[in-house]
């Protein structure tokens, strides 16, 4: 078995690390974009006699719009050197605001899920068709 080690932090690149992580939440940030603009067409063409209709467009605008600011976010960090001592402090802080938003980003999307289930998967082929 081969085992890495490292003799010092100077061998690995926190610089590309962190890049490498930011451009990885970036491609996740896309997708969930993309998966909630396909949740918003599928509630509008619904139309305005769901239920839940009101809460969830604006759980799923509320949810994009977080999703656009964490985007301008995390290019900026990834645009940033990190080894740059002068950097460091405003990409932790960055980074940390980030990451609320993202926990933000998180908690909508359950919320979506929640008040999104009442005519799709599982609850509408157990529940009796609306009269």
């Amino acid at each position: 078995a081969a085992y890495v080690q490292f003799s010092s932090t100077s061998n690995l690149n926190m610089n590309l690390y962190a890049t490498k992580k930011t451009a990885a939440e970036g491609m996740l940030d896309i997708a969930l974009f993309l998966a909630n603009i396909t949740h918003m067409k599928t509630v509008i063409e619904q139309g305005a006699g769901y239920r839940y209709y009101a809460a969830v467009l604006t759980l799923i605008s509320f949810s994009l719009a977080l999703q656009i600011v964490a985007g301008i976010l995390i290019i900026i960090i990834a645009r940033r050197d990190l080894n740059e001592e002068a950097n460091q402090k405003r990409l932790d802080s960055l980074n940390n605001t980030t990451t609320i938003i993202i926990f933000l980003i998180f908690v909508t999307n359950i919320f979506i899920s929640v008040f999104g289930m009442e005519r799709t998967g599982l609850f509408a082929r157990m529940s009796p068709p609306r009269r």
